[in-house]
């Protein structure tokens, strides 16, 4: 256990370079990959089941007792993102709609589960982070298909039903297995299971992460003008992101750890789900602007990070939600 523990740190260390890297690994290897996209789901799924185990629903039922905030950040996530998103792909891309959809469906996703990383390192708060990314994901089947339907109509053809079955499987299942494990054991699993599969769950990630961008190595090896405008693009829309999750959190003057919490889930996206939907339910070239995503999220909640411990420099006691005066 020792062994794997030290492979989790190691591997947390990497996190800025793990996702580039397996990006850089998926383009060069090419079609030696493709043959095992049916195994990304399968993995993604294990990835979930993992980072779900340290949830039990104690936590979900003390954060539903002041939910603004958890529904500030789900509006932030699938409202206020998608419409800049889908707002800034007809500006810049009017005539592509697969550009389009895959900007539309990276914002779409539900948060990050590597939020909560990024969220325990710099003291948010973690009650809240947990419920944010839970809420979501089991949201995820209804709100990914119902958001690309209204802002897309019948521009796209997608199979919604598939695509609701595929996110069950793949998100909400894992996530109640984890939940209830955690439930069953009293959190015995947080010192059992979870430091046994955590630098496992990396990997996977590293791994789903190269599988689905050797998908969309043909319009990735071709570097011209149109794919850095594109990248370009991407980066800004992932730093309105965190910068909205941030400054709506200052607005309605909720503590440190309440600010943390909505900058990093605002920001970040469950962004390997989001290949594997782009790869499996749509042609690869909307895939294309997800997996440019995988290359600056995880460099940029580092970057966030950074700026959050100097900007919001008074750290604050881990405390519930519900003890938090202004957060609801």
């Amino acid at each position: 256990m020792n062994q794997l523990t030290k492979l989790n740190k190691a591997l947390e260390k990497i996190m800025p370079l793990l996702t580039p890297s397996s990006v850089a690994i998926g383009v060069l290897a090419g079609s030696h990959l493709q043959p095992f996209a049916f195994l990304s789901p399968w993995i993604f799924a294990f990835m979930t089941f993992a980072g779900s185990l340290g949830s039990g629903f104690g936590e979900f039922a003390r954060v539903l007792a002041r939910p603004f905030p958890l529904l500030v950040n789900l509006l932030i996530l699938h409202a206020l993102m998608p419409l800049v998103a889908w707002g800034a792909a007809l500006l810049f891309y009017p005539d592509d709609i697969h550009i389009v959809t895959g900007l539309l469906l990276a914002a779409v996703i539900p948060t990050g589960i590597s939020s909560f990383l990024w969220s325990a390192i710099y003291l948010g708060n973690i009650a809240l982070t947990l419920s944010i990314i839970l809420i979501d994901t089991m949201l995820s089947p209804f709100v990914v298909p119902l958001g690309m339907a209204l802002f897309l109509g019948a521009k796209v053809e997608m199979d919604a039903a598939a695509m609701m079955q595929g996110l069950f499987f793949m998100i909400v299942l894992p996530s109640l297995a984890g939940m209830a494990l955690n439930q069953l054991t009293r959190g015995k699993v947080k010192k059992t299971l979870i430091p046994a599969l955590a630098p496992f769950s990396k990997i996977g990630m590293g791994i789903v992460v190269a599988i689905n961008s050797s998908m969309v190595a043909p319009y990735l090896t071709k570097i011209d003008g149109k794919l850095i405008g594109l990248a370009v693009l991407v980066l800004a829309l992932a730093i309105v992101g965190y910068l909205i999750g941030w400054l709506v959190a200052r607005l309605f003057g909720w503590k440190r750890d309440i600010i943390v919490t909505l900058t990093f889930n605002s920001g970040m996206r469950n962004i390997s789900a989001g290949a594997v939907m782009a790869v499996t339910y749509f042609p690869a070239a909307v895939a294309l602007p997800v997996v440019l995503g995988m290359l600056f999220q995880q460099t940029l909640a580092s970057t966030f990070g950074k700026f959050l411990s100097v900007v919001e420099k008074e750290p604050i006691e881990q405390v519930p939600l519900a003890a938090n005066g202004k957060a609801g």
